[in-house]
């Protein structure tokens, strides 16, 4: 086993790129274990995703861990993928992930724009970074 060192600082931005065991295209289909395993580590840990995109092999995010562990937030995921993907599969065992993940901290403004652009190849308003609703009248719910 290698001796990989990772070097994340509190309020570093990174750029981690997430691949499947043998580049299986399962992503796409299972979209909603995906979905549901990063809301199981949302809620038990503080983080922010700045943008992501779902590939069936791979997926790229950019994330802003706030006081975590990138690499514990993808161990959380990943284990929470896999355990929901093989109680889908009905495997009892068998990787579902490559080992690691290929990680690059954001720089500075042009840098994150650039990974951005990456990410969702220019396909955003010029509005996406608001943070507040502008001119929410009414009733909203069910």
């Amino acid at each position: 086993m290698s001796d990989l060192k990772r070097y994340f600082y509190h309020g570093n931005i990174c750029f981690i790129t997430n691949v499947t065991y043998d580049r299986m295209p399962i992503l796409i289909d299972n979209m909603d274990i995906l979905v549901k395993s990063y809301k199981n580590v949302q809620d038990n840990s503080s983080f922010t995703i700045i943008a992501w995109v779902v590939l069936a092999d791979h997926f790229h995010i950019l994330l802003d861990p706030v006081n975590n562990d990138p690499s514990k937030l993808l161990q959380k995921l990943k284990m929470s993928f896999a355990a929901y993907y093989r109680k889908r599969m009905n495997m009892q065992s068998g990787r579902v992930w490559q080992n690691r993940f290929w990680d690059h901290i954001i720089r500075d403004q042009d840098d994150l724009n650039r990974h951005i652009d990456y990410i969702q190849r220019g396909v955003y308003t010029d509005e996406w970074g608001i943070v507040e609703p502008q001119n929410l009248y009414g009733e909203y719910g069910e």
